[in-house]
């Protein structure tokens, strides 16, 4: 039975490529991240100080797929 994934925010540290990027949680822990299908458009909007919502598995704690883009405030 596929479980609920655990949702928080962060903040972008690292562009290691357009498919991956360092992110800090609000822990303070990193995890390496990736966006989500419907964000290739607005992949260019992923910068290092970029605030983000992410989804993590409760199976691995280290990756994490960036579900949504914080507009600029």
């Amino acid at each position: 039975m596929p479980s609920e994934p655990i949702i928080t925010t962060g903040e972008v540290l690292l562009v290691y490529s357009d498919r991956a990027y360092q992110v800090s949680l609000p822990n303070g822990k990193k995890v390496i991240a990736h966006p989500a299908k419907a964000l290739e458009a607005q992949q260019n909007e992923i910068v290092p100080g970029a605030k983000v919502t992410l989804e993590m598995t409760p199976f691995d704690f280290e990756k994490a797929r960036i579900a949504e883009i914080a507009p600029p405030s």
